[in-house]
């Protein structure tokens, strides 16, 4: 490459690394990126609002958000020097893995999964371990544990519920790892809330492990963009050091501070999310040539008998946006789509079955 060039210098692995994107669409049904079809409630938001126009605009928000933490803290029974607030969860895991990361460094991640993980730990100059899930999406416990020994593996990285499969590695299966494996355990929860198991409950012994979770999926935030970290006091230590400071804007952690204070109310979305997973599940098993998976989160992942792109654009035609997934590994036949209300449901489900048998 020459001197002049604008990319000579930039490092040839950021150069090799697709870049994560994601075209936008407009769809009068949008069940694409996992979202919450249920909006923050009107008067929480006005309570926000109230709150944030008491504040000068004009000063940074706190540069260490105690009070936030605190109450993440008596939410999920931590020790408060344990929590780290971010911007988004993927901020949390970006930093997290600034400090664990280095060249060469081997990661190992199970695949298929959330892609920015592979494509961070590249730019840092990791040595990516792909380790296949079993062919129903499910984990294997004990491959994940033999292969990232055998590469050298100092970190893992675990979606649970795994985006995009809806599988999860069970309680038992964390702690076969967790106890085996001698590095890193990052657990990712964004799903958390549909599931409702997670590896906090041993987390104080284990200290190695590290925990992210968000408020973007179950408490229908994903446009303020407000995450969290559990782990170690003293590893929630030296991963803070890799945040930006004021690295949250004031507007989301008083949303987030309202939302903990009236945690009830996102009950009752979370119970019609459910609600439709289990009715999506039966209706969705019941078209001919239709594969869907088990799923513990808020999304299916489903394999067709047609071309997915030429199913996807044929949804989109009929205004249903879902997810072409089929260049991840293993899933060349698959498509993912988010639950969403009863009647958008409806509305894919009736879409679907006209594309399917025109």
């Amino acid at each position: 490459m020459k001197r002049t060039s604008p990319l000579y210098g930039v490092k040839s692995q950021v150069i090799k690394v697709p870049a994560y994107t994601l075209r936008a669409f407009e769809a009068d049904v949008k069940l694409n990126q996992n979202e919450n079809p249920f909006d923050f409630p009107e008067d929480l938001k006005d309570e926000i609002f109230r709150r944030y126009r008491e504040r000068q605009w004009s000063r940074y928000p706190d540069f260490v958000p105690d009070s936030l933490r605190q109450q993440l803290a008596d939410f999920v029974g931590w020790q408060r020097e344990g929590v780290l607030v971010g911007n988004g969860s993927n901020e949390l895991l970006q930093s997290t893995l600034m400090v664990l990361v280095k060249s060469r460094t081997r990661v190992a991640i199970p695949s298929p999964t959330f892609t920015v993980y592979g494509l961070i730990s590249t730019v840092l100059g990791a040595r990516i371990v792909h380790i296949p899930l079993n062919p129903d999406m499910s984990y294997n416990a004990n491959d994940l544990i033999s292969k990232s020994q055998e590469s050298g593996a100092s970190v893992i990285i675990i979606n649970t519920p795994n985006n995009p499969t809806g599988s999860v590695l069970s309680e038992d299966g964390l702690e076969e790892i967790l106890k085996r494996f001698s590095g890193f355990v990052l657990l990712d929860e964004a799903y958390y809330e549909f599931w409702g198991h997670s590896g906090l409950r041993v987390l104080k012994d284990y200290p190695r492990l590290i925990i992210t979770r968000t408020f973007s999926k179950a408490m229908g935030m994903a446009g303020l963009r407000v995450g969290y970290l559990l782990a170690h006091p003293e590893l929630a230590t030296q991963i803070s050091k890799a945040k930006l400071p004021y690295n949250v804007n004031q507007f989301s952690l008083t949303a987030a501070e309202v939302a903990l204070e009236n945690i009830d109310r996102f009950r009752p979305p979370i119970e019609a999310v459910l609600k439709e997973r289990d009715r999506l599940y039966r209706e969705l098993a019941g078209i001919p040539g239709v594969k869907v998976y088990p799923s513990e989160a808020n999304f299916f992942l489903v394999e067709v008998p047609v071309v997915p792109r030429v199913l996807f654009d044929e949804l989109y035609e009929r205004g249903i946006l879902i997810r072409d997934v089929s260049s991840y590994p293993m899933l060349s036949k698959c498509l993912r789509i988010s639950i969403g209300t009863q009647e958008e449901n409806d509305r894919l489900l009736s879409a679907l079955r006209a594309s399917l048998t025109k």
